[in-house]
């Protein structure tokens, strides 16, 4: 299979966006450690206080949060990576040569979110390494914790680069992740459990997907959720086959990328 791959286009696209990283490399890695530090004083300090460990499953709150900052940053930052990656080829019209090139959909798909991919990874990693100045780190399960960075930064770069392609202006590419998916992230159980919500705000957190991507990846560090881990990643996969299935729609109808 890897012989029907060219790898040689792969590694341009997956270099060339990289090196868009590198050249921010200190903007890419201060800023999550001074807005993980920032989250720590306000959320662990002034509210963590007044939480009894009882409500978060005998976990301390500071390190109850931590799965979900490191969430937090891999939804925006997976989101705002992959759609700007794919959107200024069709912004400065250079889309074409890609689409004129012997690359293939898959090539071209693998390039560029594989590329978002590894940036949101590391960028978890490094708010995971400024956890652990705050608050001692535990990971119960640190495959499947490594399983779900994986897949939820991928996914989550597949529904960046379809809202890339969708987009059409700069603003459009922003709605998403700011007005839709940030209001979610912190209404899914970011930095509280979803029991400590009084009905009928229980029930109704069931209906943000956000929260089965959340508790899935606190459970791979604790041991503990409020929703099964099974339905976690089944909820984790359908979302990832969903986008997985609109991107092999966009290339086999030309959806914006000829027009």
């Amino acid at each position: 299979m890897s012989g029907l791959i060219n790898r040689h286009a792969v590694w341009a696209i997956y270099k060339f966006e990289m090196s868009r990283a590198i050249r921010t490399i200190w903007q890419s890695l201060v800023t999550p450690v001074i807005t993980t530090s920032l989250y720590f004083i306000v959320f662990g300090a002034a509210i963590g206080g007044s939480i009894q460990p009882g409500a978060t499953g005998n976990v301390p709150y500071g390190a109850f949060i931590v799965p979900g900052l490191i969430m937090l940053s891999l939804f925006t930052q997976s989101i705002f990576n992959a759609s700007f990656g794919i959107f200024f080829p069709k912004f400065t019209g250079t889309i074409y040569e890609l689409l004129s090139a012997p690359v293939s959909p898959f090539e071209t798909v693998i390039g560029y979110v594989g590329a978002a991919a590894t940036k949101s990874i590391v960028l978890g990693l490094v708010i995971l390494a400024t956890a652990a100045f705050f608050v001692p780190i535990q990971i119960l399960h640190p495959f499947w914790m490594a399983a779900f960075l994986i897949l939820i930064a991928t996914t989550f770069c597949l529904f960046g680069f379809i809202i890339g392609i969708w987009g059409q202006n700069f603003e459009q590419i922003q709605f998403i992740p700011m007005l839709i998916v940030t209001p979610l992230t912190f209404l899914g159980g970011a930095f509280y459990s979803v029991t400590m919500l009084p009905e009928p705000w229980q029930t109704i957190t069931h209906f943000n997907p956000v929260v089965y991507l959340i508790e899935g990846f606190r459970w791979s560090f604790y041991g503990t959720t409020d929703i099964g881990v099974g339905v976690s990643l089944a909820a984790t996969l359908g979302f990832f086959f969903v986008c997985l299935g609109i991107v092999w729609w966009i290339f086999r109808t030309g959806y914006r990328l000829k027009t």
